[in-house]
């Protein structure tokens, strides 16, 4: 059974300091480590002149820029290579809407197979480019490992400008990192980068290369004019899991104002066809609905699909694509779900878990490892990050799932349960244990040798408890994580009301480094208990306010959730949950969104 910390209320001096601010709001600012004045009034009003930097301190910044301007006025052609996720994908169509904006048309679009092509650049992607006379490659979201085809980009004459967000490799030899003999690498991952904000996706990383774009050159267009691509940005933002702090925070908030007036014909499509309402658009459903149809493209061998629907120009082709990612993305969830089932099916069978479940994340079950690591050369890599991310949460593990890929090469995707951070667990296995690794804290993907696949398991766990030993778990700034089931406060039923709400929504848009806020209702009675959807799987719990009104509870897929689905009308409970509006109905209603029930 879970427990849960309420957090603590501030203190005179404390509250003093958000004074300008009601209690409520304070209290929920403090525990965000928004405990002054200014840190609260940057978070709260974010300012896209005033709190974005200068990007001419990424390091080669204005070199790429120089190298852009020369290519456009001199008319090269140039090629924009991006990474197949909803990160390099709407970086691609940033650019693409830069350069149909400035009047340029000699580009070209490449975005790799994932499945037959893998992550990052390749050779033969580069000879190919190559033959279509291009001139200059520009990276989004790649490239800052790809020594090898950089050099031979060089050899054929081809200037290579990157633009990544992922740590740079560093040379087992010496140490150091070794970045790849481009004419520009532009990361702010990079050590000798003085960047002030590391934490910028690889779209973010592309619009900020346009921005010294244009503050050397305008190519005609008003100034401000680039606010325009924040749409993009802050899809991207919110879908690569980044930190919602510092210049983050400005390009999800600023992104989704313009988001929820774009008129991107292919988005405002795929808005209709999912029956969102543009001007209401939230966080969540960029999340859960936009982004795993783009991501479902390339994982499912089709993203320029995705990248089709981004940058297309009349309606027709809008509808076309709108329709083609959603079949898409039903496609991938049918063949994601049975992947899962076999995954879970496995880890069961191997370590003896019974049928009723998982139940306590505490359990061992007949020696349960630290890391689970599982693989079949049938399973196909683009796929295998869902379903480690479905069994890390499960198992309450970090998870590491291979397969092969179109190059015969093992592949594989991992994901973190929370607390470890899976490229630093990669990091501390033993030399010779990975081809190729990288990611972020919670996810991550790499690449092994057939022979050191079968000692994989054994290495992780070996690296999971050499940092069990140093007493503590790895954050991405190098800090010690502690870490708690937390709730922000304890409310009662007829605390929640519109003024309550929108204090919580000021915080918004919520994500990683900002997590939405989750409170605790105390011995709370269901009067109803219905299941809706097409099988059954949701659950909504009804509670009567002591004024007779009632507030639903919503837990999706709560089917999956035993002390959700167990729920009865009449017994009480403890509700862990989060306020949220829905638009689904014609008129808006204020309901709480079940993050966990404990039975009282």
């Amino acid at each position: 059974m879970h427990k849960y910390d309420i957090r603590r209320p501030l203190t005179a001096a404390e509250q003093s300091e958000l004074s300008a601010y009601p209690p409520f709001l304070a209290h929920l600012l403090f525990h965000r480590g928004l405990a002054g004045a200014e840190a609260a009034g940057r978070f709260l009003g974010p300012d896209y002149d005033a709190h974005i930097h200068d990007p001419f301190l990424l390091k080669d910044a204005e070199k790429a820029a120089d190298r852009i301007i020369n290519a456009v006025k001199s008319g090269e052609k140039i090629a924009i290579y991006a990474d197949y996720d909803a990160d390099g994908i709407p970086g691609a169509a940033i650019w693409n809407d830069f350069f149909g904006r400035i009047g340029f048309k000699d580009f070209v679009v490449y975005i790799p197979h994932r499945h037959d092509e893998g992550f990052g650049l390749n050779e033969e992607a580069v000879e190919e480019l190559a033959g279509q006379g291009v001139k200059l490659i520009v990276t989004v979201d790649c490239g800052i490992a790809d020594i090898g085809p950089v050099e031979k980009a060089n050899e054929l004459n081809m200037d290579v400008i990157i633009t990544d967000h992922h740590e740079p490799p560093v040379s087992p030899d010496t140490g150091l990192e070794s970045l790849p003999p481009a004419l520009a690498v532009i990361d702010h991952k990079r050590g000798d980068c003085p960047y002030p904000d590391k934490s910028l996706c690889g779209s973010g990383v592309a619009f900020k290369l346009i921005q010294a774009i244009l503050k050397k050159e305008r190519f005609g267009l008003k100034e401000g004019h680039e606010k325009w691509l924040l749409d993009l940005v802050g899809l991207a933002t919110l879908s690569d899991m980044v930190s919602l702090t510092g210049e983050n925070r400005v390009f999800a908030y600023y992104g989704m104002q313009v988001l929820r007036k774009t008129p991107r014909k292919g988005l405002r499509k795929l808005f209709d066809r999912l029956r969102m309402r543009q001007s209401q658009l939230t966080e969540d459903d960029m999340a859960f609905m936009v982004t795993p149809r783009i991501n479902a493209a390339s994982r499912m061998g089709v993203p320029m699909d995705a990248f089709d629907l981004l940058a297309a120009d009349n309606d027709d082709d809008a509808a076309r694509f709108a329709e083609r990612l959603d079949a898409v993305n039903n496609e991938r969830k049918g063949v994601v779900a049975s992947l899962v089932k076999e995954v879970k099916k496995k880890v069961r069978e191997r370590f003896r878990i019974h049928d009723s479940g998982f139940k306590n994340k505490n359990e061992t079950a007949d020696g349960l490892p630290s890391v689970i690591v599982l693989g079949n050369p049938e399973w196909r890599p683009s796929l295998l990050g869902l379903a480690a991310n479905s069994c890390a949460e499960e198992f309450d593990r970090p998870v590491f799932l291979w397969g092969r890929d179109g190059g015969n090469v093992i592949k594989g995707s991992c994901r973190s349960e929370g607390r470890t951070h899976v490229v630093e667990l990669m990091r501390a296995a033993s030399a010779g244990s990975f081809m190729q690794f990288g990611g972020h804290k919670h996810s991550g993907g790499f690449a092994v040798e057939n022979d050191a696949v079968h000692y994989l398991e054994q290495r992780l766990n070996e690296a999971a408890q050499k940092i069990q030993d140093s007493g503590f778990k790895i954050q991405e700034d190098g800090k010690v994580e502690t870490y708690t089931d937390s709730v922000d406060a304890e409310l009662k039923l007829e605390d929640v009301d519109w003024k309550m709400f929108n204090d919580v929504n000021r915080l918004a848009p919520f994500g990683v480094g900002n997590p939405k806020p989750v409170f605790l209702f105390r011995n709370v009675v269901p009067v109803q208990v219905k299941k809706f959807g097409k099988g059954s799987e949701h659950i909504e719990l009804v509670f009567k306010k002591s004024d007779g009104s009632k507030v639903s509870a919503i837990s999706f897929f709560g089917a999956d959730n035993e002390a959700v689905s167990t729920a009865q009308p009449g017994e009480p409970l403890d509700l862990i949950a989060s306020l949220e509006k829905s638009t689904f109905r014609s008129t808006p209603e204020l309901r709480l969104r079940v993050v966990d029930v404990v039975t009282s």
